[in-house]
C-alpha cells in the first residue's frame, strides 16, 4: 500500500472541513499563495506549514499527519482500556484516602472526649472516696 503524502493529507483535512484552500490558509495563518503553490507543484508542505495546521486543527492526528499512522482525528483514537481501569482506580483511591482521613479525625475526637470522660470519671471516683 502506497504511503499518502503529507500534500494530500493537507488536502484531505482542508476536504473534511469543507473548506478552499483560502480558508484553510487563512485559519493555520498563512497567504494563499503558499498553499496554492504547495498544491500546484505538489511539493511538500514546510514544516512551518504543517505545525501550523497542527496548531489550528487541533483534533487532528500528528501521527497521521507525519507517520501515515492511525486515523485522522484524535478522537477516534481508542482509549487503551488499562488506563480508562487505572484511571478508576486511582478515583477510588483518592475517594478512599478521603473516607479514611475523616474517619482518623473521628477517632482522634472520640479519643480525646474518651480521655476526657475518664478524667472526670476518675474525679468522680475521687469525691465518692472522699465524701
Amino acid at each position: 500500500m502506497a504511503e499518502t503524502s503529507v500534500n494530500e493529507k493537507i488536502r484531505e483535512i482542508i476536504s473534511y472541513y469543507k473548506l478552499s484552500d483560502r480558508q484553510f490558509s487563512i485559519k493555520i495563518g498563512v497567504t494563499q499563495s503558499v498553499i496554492g503553490s504547495m498544491f500546484q507543484k505538489n511539493t511538500e508542505p514546510s514544516s512551518k506549514v504543517i505545525r501550523l495546521t497542527l496548531n489550528a486543527f487541533t483534533d487532528i492526528s500528528a501521527d497521521w499527519l507525519l507517520r501515515n499512522k492511525g486515523p485522522m482525528l484524535i478522537s477516534d483514537i481508542k482509549p487503551d482500556p488499562n488506563i480508562e481501569r487505572m484511571e478508576r482506580l486511582v478515583d477510588t483511591i483518592a475517594t478512599l484516602q478521603g473516607t479514611i482521613n475523616e474517619q482518623m479525625k473521628t477517632i482522634q475526637l472520640f479519643t480525646e472526649e474518651n480521655q476526657k470522660l475518664k478524667g472526670e470519671l476518675a474525679m468522680l471516683k475521687n469525691e465518692r472516696n472522699i465524701g
